[in-house]
């Protein structure tokens, strides 16, 4: 090359996605109970923001705000880079934010279609003629299910029959399928062994890998750290941090998340004297 000759110029980094929920400063209290104070976290498309916290730590105060339940008193959220405050559960399916809970609200002696649909089955004809459309709804919950990585036996064998893994998935691909955005999940593996555990977060890359932003909520560091982007830690209601996952690893994660100086503090009391 002579050496006049310009070297090729290197190409910029990809800007990162803008977030698609945001939290700034949040706070939230019950008369004179500060249930959450300051607060703040995002998530962009395809990114899971891990929120983490024993019980009491505010963990669920968070999810309502998110999901419309319970206004914010204090801070700031915002969808798609706009202040909003969600008057009720509604105006957040309406932005496209849904949120899958514990009990999962399913009826376990119904068929895993009609769990699928609950009420927005879809129908044929018209009028007095109008019905449900049984072979479409078993043909999208298999379609959609096989979508998420999930292979049902039969979409007309009742829910209840389900590990509690895969009835987690079927909330996850419900949620998918009708249009969510933001997936917010509480403690989806929280009663769930190893296995079964496994098998919600493999689901939960899934909807990453779709493109939507997942809320994640937890109270065990090895579930998040696997699939999480992002980190918040919360202890009575409070903010311990807002890590990215380049700035924290699990055996930190695991620290902060166990009370680190507490933790060494009680080791120590329970530690036996050498024996003689």
């Amino acid at each position: 090359m002579s050496e006049t000759a310009q070297a090729d110029p290197v190409p910029a980094a990809a800007p990162e996605a803008a977030p698609l929920l945001e939290v700034r400063d949040i706070g939230k209290y019950f008369g004179s109970v500060i249930a959450l104070q300051g607060v703040s976290t995002q998530v962009a498309p395809g990114q899971v923001c891990c929120v983490l916290g024993d019980n009491g730590a505010g963990k669920s105060t968070l999810i309502k705000i998110l999901s419309g339940v319970h206004q914010q008193d204090t801070g700031e959220y915002l969808i798609d880079g706009e202040p909003i405050r969600l008057a009720n559960p509604r105006a957040a399916l309406d932005r496209g934010i849904a949120t899958v809970y514990q009990d999962l609200a399913m009826v376990p002696l119904m068929p895993i279609w009609r769990n699928f649909f609950l009420g927005s089955e879809p129908t044929k004809g018209r009028g007095p003629l109008r019905r449900l459309d049984v072979a479409k709804a078993r043909d999208i919950t298999r379609r959609e299910l096989a979508g998420m990585g999930i292979d049902i036996r039969d979409p007309d064998q009742p829910v209840g029959t389900l590990s509690g893994g895969e009835r987690q998935s079927v909330a996850i691909a419900r949620a998918v399928h009708f249009g969510a955005r933001v997936l917010i999940l509480d403690e989806p593996t929280s009663a769930l062994g190893v296995k079964q555990a496994g098998v919600v977060l493999r689901y939960i890359a899934q909807a990453r890998d779709r493109g939507l932003a997942v809320v994640f909520i937890t109270h065990n560091p090895h579930h998040a750290y696997p699939v999480g982007d992002r980190f918040v830690l919360l202890k009575r209601g409070r903010s311990l941090g807002d890590f990215a996952k380049s700035e924290v690893g699990l055996p930190e994660l695991t620290r902060l998340m166990a009370g680190g100086a507490e933790l060494e503090e009680l080791s120590h009391e329970l530690e036996r004297e050498p024996q003689a």
